[in-house]
């Protein structure tokens, strides 16, 4: 029988392995192995090369059999440790090391090895420990500095961590790990900035360094950078097409970027990788609301919440879905629920208070919301809100201060105040385009859009007008638009309704949808999808109904889906937007020496800007004053504006005229407790009996058409006069006095009054506004002459002639369209009468 030369074949197995001849290295070794078990070399040397090549529950098998075989053997115990660690076996690594720092205590791979066990243990005060000791014994080991960091990050001892990792860059500048993980550190303890440029400094030294490169990204996110975080992520996709966390983060820029669906899908691949993932499924809840999916984003919240019953921020976001389906009892409940989870969480008691303020429930939600501003004194648009429902309540605590506040902080740039609350208090044109271009910059800047090419469309019959509104039904705005929708010329134009509020089955919505060609219904579509259908649709001119108002969708403007797009009717000041070409005013509200206050090009109309509808305002029969609950006697002064508009300059002024005009009333809209309370109180201070204020309830518009010919004399507001109201009063027969404010909405009423030729009605300042008031009151036939005078000229004025109104608007479609499809920049324009 032949004899096997085991030293021999030994000695040759080392040298293949040495030389990478693996195959045949492991050949020799289990040969050698099977002739005998007992050999402590092969089953070393085997555990090795089962190490090398990422085997590692066979390499633990191989050099723990070899260990046994010889237990003091400090290489084998070594790597037997090593084995184990790579295998995710820390208890047993850490006993393996012990053991070899039994043999010889100071050896630093085992004190460096045994903190990498003891940190995969979460044990990282005694990882610490152990990297100490490596460092006293080898002060320069990079490894040992690195991980002594990570493990005191983990400990958040953040600020010690970073000395360690300063302490190591200071000796090794170009240590990408250490800048990357410097970069975690500060991170975390919220300095962004500082953790970008440590993620830029090691991608200087290792341009390809794909960690460094995902966490440059999530940084940028922190800076509110969305675009580069995106490209950040979409560079490391490839690498991190397995990671949850980058899908999830991905998506969030997206998200920033006014991208929801494409958000959506980011999201939806973090949840396929990692379903149980809360945080994905609260991002994929705040992208399907956006998209006004309620119902799916509704499940999304509920779902994070089955996996995070605690979660105060899953709570709030699904309050805040709840709201936007109108179920409000049901969304307080789920803000309050977030606030027991999280008392001084200032969100959800902002959220709750502006519910009950949708409830009209003012003082509980004012409690909620000044309670919040304690804790976040600087919440986005809070100081605004509660100055704007303070109005509502009439109730005027401090409005001085806090008007100026306001003013101030927009004036600063500051996110104080939104622009629809502001214009009830601005008094600057100039504070009101600041306003705007905060607010469009924070909630819908301009998005990339595809280029609109007029070679395409210059052979088209007719000039495509869309209208978007949520307003499609009995409301002030529609009240104002039927006649002209359905007087445009359909020779010239195609009329087309972008409807993105809710059919109320009035009879003016009836009326409405037989005005137009054509109604797509945009409710519950994203601003993307929205823009697709005006762009599917070819529309030629995108007109804005809503600006900030209502069910404003701003944010399918700010992809620019139509090449004209056109500010009108809705909001009575500039939207501060690039992608807003023009605004339909005239010369009375907006000056031409204040033009550079408009982001749009200021297109003049002759006479009033504002549209009437010559047939739109039916009226019931008038009723008695008893009926209305006005007295028989006496003069009877009305405002119909909503409480917002009125502020206590305003109401001094109505004061000192009732207290001229013995036995008059003051006869004005009902709102919701306190407004009454406060304003009797107020009134009382000032000097006038209580019951000389006369509360009206809302009522449809033409019972109110019909009570409103019983007044005498109708009082405007400022800075806010009255809009649709004013037309409504002129319309009725009451005559209307106004001053002439310093903004657009404080010159309306004026705009309103030239038109119908009777200018005398309109001051300049309060003291001959109440002069006026008061003559008038006293002087009956005064007052005959100016009804008479507003009798005749409601029939023969343009205010109320929709005809001339509608030749007017679309001579200035037509020249807005003429302009662009000969390749000319929105330019400003007067239309004239004879256009």
């Amino acid at each position: 029988m032949e004899v096997l030369d085991l030293k021999a074949m030994a000695d040759q197995a080392v040298t293949l392995h040495r030389q990478g001849d693996l195959a045949r290295a492991e050949a020799l070794y289990l040969q050698i192995l099977g002739a005998d078990p007992r050999l402590f070399g092969p089953r070393y040397y085997l555990g090795l090369m089962r190490l090398q090549q990422g085997r590692h529950n066979d390499a633990c098998d191989f050099l723990g059999q070899a260990v046994k075989i010889s237990p003091n053997e400090i290489g084998a115990l070594m790597n037997y440790g090593m084995a184990l660690s790579a295998a995710g076996r820390a208890q047993e690594a850490l006993e393996a090391f012990d053991r070899v720092l039994a043999i010889q205590p100071n050896l630093t791979d085992a004190l460096y090895n045994k903190g990498v066990a003891l940190a995969g243990l979460m044990r990282f005060e005694l990882a610490v420990e152990a990297y100490d000791q490596v460092l006293v014994i080898q002060p320069e080991m990079a490894a040992a500095m690195v991980n002594r960091a990570v493990a005191l990050a983990a400990m958040d001892r953040f600020d010690d961590a970073l000395i360690a990792y300063d302490r190591l860059l200071a000796m090794q500048p170009s240590n990408v790990m250490a800048l990357n993980n410097r970069g975690l550190a500060r991170r975390t303890l919220g300095r962004p900035a500082e953790a970008l440029a440590d993620y830029d400094r090691a991608l200087s030294f290792k341009p390809d360094f794909i960690e460094a490169m995902y966490n440059r990204g999530v940084a940028l996110l922190d800076l509110e950078r969305a675009a580069d975080a995106l490209a950040m992520f979409d560079a490391v996709a490839t690498a991190y097409q397995s990671n949850a966390e980058m899908w999830n983060n991905r998506g969030v820029a997206l998200w920033n970027l006014k991208r929801p669906d494409d958000a959506l899908a980011s999201y939806e691949r973090a949840m396929a990788l990692e379903p149980g993932f809360a945080e994905a499924w609260g991002n994929r809840g705040l992208a399907l609301r956006d998209m006004g999916r309620f119902e799916e984003s509704r499940a999304s919240f509920e779902t994070v919440l089955a996996l995070e019953p605690g979660n105060a921020v899953a709570m709030n976001c699904h309050g805040n879905v709840l709201r936007d389906m109108k179920k409000y009892n049901e969304a307080i409940q789920s803000y309050s629920a977030a606030i027991q989870a999280r008392p001084e969480y200032a969100e959800a008691l902002i959220n709750r208070g502006y519910t009950y303020w949708t409830l009209k429930q003012f003082d509980t939600g004012m409690a909620d919301v000044e309670l919040a501003l304690t804790f976040a004194p600087d919440y986005p648009y809070g100081r605004g809100e509660v100055l704007h429902a303070r109005m509502y309540a009439a109730d005027w605590h401090d409005f001085a201060a806090r008007k100026s506040e306001l003013e101030e902080l927009v004036r600063a740039g500051k996110r104080a105040i939104q622009p629809f609350d502001f214009q009830a208090i601005a008094e600057s044109p100039a504070d009101s385009q600041a306003c705007s271009r905060i607010w469009v910059a924070d909630k819908y800047p301009p998005m990339p859009a595809r280029p609109h090419d007029p070679a395409a469309r210059k052979d088209n019959q007719k000039i495509r007008i869309g209208y978007v509104s949520g307003e499609f039904r009995q409301q002030a705005t529609a009240i104002l638009m039927a006649g002209l929708y359905e007087r445009h010329d359909r020779e010239i134009f195609e009329i087309v309704a972008l409807d993105s509020g809710v059919n109320d089955q009035s009879p003016m919505r009836a009326r409405l949808e037989k005005a137009f060609d054509r109604w797509i219904g945009i409710t519950g579509l994203s601003d993307e999808q929205v823009a697709d259908v005006v762009r599917d649709a070819e529309i030629d001119i995108l007109v804005n109904l809503n600006g900030f108002f209502g069910e404003a969708r701003m944010g399918v403007f700010a992809r620019r889906p139509a090449p004209i797009q056109v500010n009108y009717l809705g909001f009575p000041a500039t939207l501060g937007a690039p992608y807003i070409d023009y605004i339909i005013a005239d010369k009375v509200v907006i000056p031409e020496a204040e033009q550079r206050f408009y982001d749009e090009q200021v297109v003049y109309l002759p006479g009033c800007y504002q549209a009437n509808d010559d047939k739109g305002r039916p009226m019931s029969q008038m009723p008695l004053k008893v009926d209305a609950g006005l007295p028989a006697e006496g003069f009877v002064f009305c405002n119909f504006n909503s409480a917002y508009k009125l502020t206590p300059e305003t109401f001094d002024s109505w004061m000192r005229i009732l207290k001229q005009v013995d036995g008059s009333v003051l006869w004005i809209l009902e709102s919701a407790a306190p407004f009454a309370a406060n304003l009797r109180s107020e009134a009382e201070a000032r000097g006038v009996a209580a019951d000389r204020l006369i509360f009206a309830p809302d009522l449809p518009t033409e019972l109110h058409l019909a009570r409103l010919k019983l007044a005498d004399l109708f009082l405007d507001s400022l800075p806010y006069n009255a809009h649709t109201t004013a037309s409504d009063a002129l319309w009725a027969g009451v005559p209307l006095i106004t001053r002439k404010g310093t903004t657009f909405p404080g010159r309306v009423a004026a705009s309103l009054l030239e038109s119908v030729g009777l200018s005398e009605l309109v001051m300049d300042t309060a003291r001959d506004f109440e002069a006026l008031a008061v003559e008038l009151a006293t002087n009956p036939e005064a007052l005959k002459k100016i009804r008479a005078r507003l009798e005749k000229n409601r029939d023969t004025s343009v205010l109320f002639d929709t005809d001339r109104s509608r030749k007017n608007i679309e001579a200035a479609y037509i020249q807005m369209w003429q302009r662009w499809l000969g390749g000319e920049a929105p330019r400003g324009f007067s239309v004239k009468a004879e256009d």
